[in-house]
């Protein structure tokens, strides 16, 4: 029934969702040639806040735990498991202050208004999973960015989204160069929930009245810890926090 009914509601979302992409990427064009990093920083904030007002009509509501908790001044890295795209969105507005900077598939950085633009000039990490040489220089790039700039990388070392909740094994590279690359930050395990009921019947319809929670743990401060140490904390520290 659910999936009967969201068919025209998500007809409306979609509209609203795509005008929106198209709507911001000239202006943050104009934002980052006129006015530079920070006035583009600001319209890709508010293209996301738009997004997230457009889950609304499918009656998406969010919940973002423990954000007091984290550092500031510092730079982070924040893991999470990844179940759909609204992961992104919501991270991007709810973390804004920290300057997310994501690690993603080079296959986004074309042919999506907005997306593909902030990917591309935005100061994140496009990589090609199946190409380590082009991958690894790429990761390192960005450690040593959010390093000197005093910013965020996310990272999502599942790597694929989980279609049912249920995390998938973490990969150890990306957040190992992170972690080598960036010695005076502190990673942020992200547990994330319920996302992927989003996109539990494909791309469309959505999934309707999803409560999507986002629980933020402990810090944990690279230069104390061993790499296996960091590994295994932040993986617990995720899975536990997974409902599935």
């Amino acid at each position: 029934m659910q999936k009967l009914i969201s068919y025209p509601i998500s007809i409306i979302y979609y509209l609203c969702f795509g005008l929106t992409l198209v709507i911001f990427h000239p202006i943050q064009w104009l934002c980052l040639n006129l006015f530079g990093y920070q006035a583009h920083k600001k319209s890709v904030d508010y293209l996301n806040f738009f997004l997230l007002k457009c889950t609304n009509l499918v009656g998406t509501t969010y919940t973002f735990e423990n954000r007091d908790i984290i550092p500031q001044g510092v730079p982070l890295i924040f893991v999470a498991n990844h179940q759909s795209m609204y992961d992104i969105v919501a991270m991007i507005w709810y973390l804004r202050r920290f300057h997310c900077k994501f690690v993603s598939k080079k296959e986004l950085g074309k042919g999506i208004p907005s997306v593909s633009y902030n990917l591309r000039h935005g100061g994140g990490a496009l990589i090609d999973r199946k190409d380590p040489k082009q991958a690894i220089p790429e990761i390192k790039k960005l450690s040593e960015y959010i390093e000197t700039n005093k910013r965020s990388a996310v990272i999502f070392p599942e790597g694929t989204r989980s279609k049912t909740g249920k995390p998938k094994e973490f990969a150890q590279t990306g957040l190992k160069i992170l972690c080598k690359n960036a010695p005076s930050a502190y990673i942020i395990p992200v547990s994330i929930n319920n996302s992927w009921k989003m996109v539990k019947f494909g791309f469309f319809p959505v999934g309707l009245g999803n409560h999507l929670t986002f629980v933020v743990h402990k810090p944990l401060k690279v230069s104390e810890f061993s790499f296996p140490e960091l590994m295994e904390k932040t993986e617990s520290a995720v899975v536990k926090g997974i409902q599935f």
